[in-house]
């Protein structure tokens, strides 16, 4: 009777052998069938979307895939659904898909991307390069934010929660802070990165103190950018912390991280403090001093500036002082004047996002714009200057801005032209 049980035996182990095969069959078909699907368009969408619930996971990848390439609006509702999934890869696409919907081109940008499995885990490519935001006047729908606001504060793993943080950011998801709140106690630094610096495009004030904790972070890149975020939110309440930071940190990158955030929250007791590293031998300190200057408006101060600007050899440190000098009233713009040495070095690729960053901050004051809307019409003014002041002033300008930006809108040159189209359509968004 031996031989019989083991004969039965083994029937069942071909039979089970071949159920198995039968089964790898059945997912490699199914998986095939959707990624065929995928090269339709989105009238597809809903014969797709029904494999975002198969059991196999490698199904729902290849279902999440397909629909966040097809990337049309019929592709948010059930790439919200897949955010839910378990697992982390298939909660990265969904994500990755949904950013794409609003910055068409994101899932080709290797932002995040390549993407590789590690054991249970995701592994992302992320990268110090983080600038990329929507424009204003997009909307993204409040579901979308809320969706990927809680893979941020409970994904399944700590890479998809880090690529979830990066995407709010670029978003704009306001809704999203306090997952964003909640990641920042996670221990892992890249999550808390990403978060941080999510946190720095949304620009809430109100996350100021969930970031204080951080300033003396082990994690010279989390406590830096700890720093900086407190300084954007203008946390008032950490200048304490900052000073204790300035004075204690022997790492330069740390001091001039804690002085440049002490001169975004200008504070008349910091005055000496300023003054203390308006000649120091570090450029970058030497940059934060001019800036907290300006920022106070002292007139007392203005002649001391002027002697930085004229003697000051490096670039950096001398775009602040011009920035400081404007802050405090010096308006002109002929050819050696502070203004124009910052609209002048919008032509530059290395300083054209420090000289309109600090544009940007001056042209909130209605007598700076005033200033700049001549320039505009100048024949010599140049085409960098010209995309550039269309963006500080879509960023900071008031009504008045609008006939200058239209008028851009009318130039000749096409890049121009598409510049103040953009400008006026981020104006707008921003205008009660």
């Amino acid at each position: 009777m031996s031989w019989i049980r083991r004969g039965v035996a083994l029937c069942a182990c071909v039979a089970l052998a071949a159920f198995s095969l039968l089964a790898q069959d059945d997912v490699k078909a199914r998986v095939k069938g959707v990624r065929e699907l995928g090269k339709g368009g989105s009238e597809n969408i809903p014969k797709i979307e029904p494999f975002l619930s198969d059991t196999e996971v490698d199904v729902r990848l290849e279902a999440v895939k397909a629909i966040a390439g097809i990337g049309t609006q019929r592709s948010l509702d059930p790439l919200i659904k897949a955010c839910a999934d378990t697992d982390p890869e298939v909660q990265t696409r969904a994500v990755d898909g949904l950013v794409n919907f609003y910055v068409p081109g994101y899932l080709k940008t290797g932002l995040t991307a390549p993407l590789r499995r590690a054991g249970s885990s995701i592994k992302g490519k992320f990268t110090d390069t983080n600038d990329l935001v929507i424009d204003p006047y997009i909307q993204v729908r409040p579901e979308v934010i809320a969706a990927i606001g809680r893979i941020v504060s409970g994904g399944s793993a700590l890479d998809t929660r880090a690529n979830a943080a990066r995407a709010v950011g670029i978003l704009r998801g306001r809704q999203a802070v306090p997952d964003l709140e909640q990641a920042l106690q996670s221990k892992d630094s890249d999550l808390i990165y990403e978060s941080l610096v999510a946190l720095e495009k949304i620009r809430d004030p109100s996350a100021g103190p969930s970031l204080t904790f951080l300033l003396h972070d082990l994690n010279e890149k989390v406590q830096i950018t700890a720093i900086e975020a407190t300084g954007l939110l203008m946390n008032r309440d950490a200048v304490n912390e900052l000073r204790d930071v300035l004075d204690r940190s022997r790492k330069i990158k740390v001091k001039r991280a804690a002085l440049t955030a002490m001169a975004q929250i200008p504070d008349p007791e910091l005055h000496g403090i300023y003054t203390t590293y308006l000649d120091h031998k570090d450029d970058g300190l030497r940059e934060a001093a001019v800036e907290g200057l300006g920022r106070l408006k002292n007139p007392d101060d203005r002649a001391a500036l002027e002697r930085v600007f004229t003697n000051e050899n490096k670039t950096e440190p001398r775009l602040s002082t011009a920035f400081a000098l404007v802050d405090l009233g010096k308006l002109g713009t002929a050819e050696f004047d502070p203004l124009r040495y910052l609209v002048n070095n919008l032509n530059s690729t290395a300083y054209r996002g420090v000289a309109s960053a600090y544009l940007t901050e001056l042209a909130r004051d209605l007598a700076v714009r005033q200033a700049l809307y001549p320039v505009l019409k100048e024949a010599v003014v140049t085409r960098d200057e010209k995309t550039g002041l269309a963006e500080v002033l879509a960023s900071s300008g008031g009504p008045d801005a609008v006939a200058p930006l239209q008028a851009l809108a009318q130039d000749p040159d096409s890049e121009v032209s598409q510049a103040g189209l953009r400008a006026v359509k981020n104006l707008r968004a921003r205008l009660p």
